[in-house]
């Protein structure tokens, strides 16, 4: 799975990918469960925010919250946290699905956050947990 995982980021960083393939790779990835994908993962997302790059963000915490479930919300609020320009579409509808699929893990982990020193940070955990059932 890691030389997916190579590869998916190699596509990523390939301005003349092919967008359907990539997608796929990032399905294949992500329903692999996989979690000793998770460290990398954070890792090539973290790269992602570092250059600015907004589909790489999209696809990498999507990978993420298939794998990690819930308690990748910390990670994923502090990704959506940094405005690259983009809608976030993509991005916000998997934190919404976590925070919908376990109300309890979401509220111990996003409350917190809601005081952060990063404002944006504050202001995406709150928003997240208006999601809550």
């Amino acid at each position: 799975m890691t030389d997916l995982l190579t590869r998916l980021t190699e596509m990523l960083d390939d301005l003349d990918a092919d967008v359907d393939e990539t997608i796929d790779l990032a399905d294949e990835i992500a329903s692999s469960g996989d979690a000793g994908l998770l460290p990398r993962l954070q890792a090539e997302l973290d790269r992602a925010l570092v250059e600015q790059n907004a589909y790489a963000r999209e696809l990498l915490g999507g990978v993420l919250a298939a794998i990690g479930g819930p308690d990748t919300l910390p990670a994923l609020i502090r990704a959506s946290a940094v405005d690259l320009g983009d809608d976030q579409d993509g991005l916000a509808a998997e934190i919404v699905d976590l925070v919908q699929a376990d109300p309890k893990t979401a509220r111990r982990l996003l409350q917190p956050m809601t005081e952060d020193d990063d404002l944006s940070v504050a202001n995406r955990a709150d928003w997240a947990l208006r999601f809550l059932p």
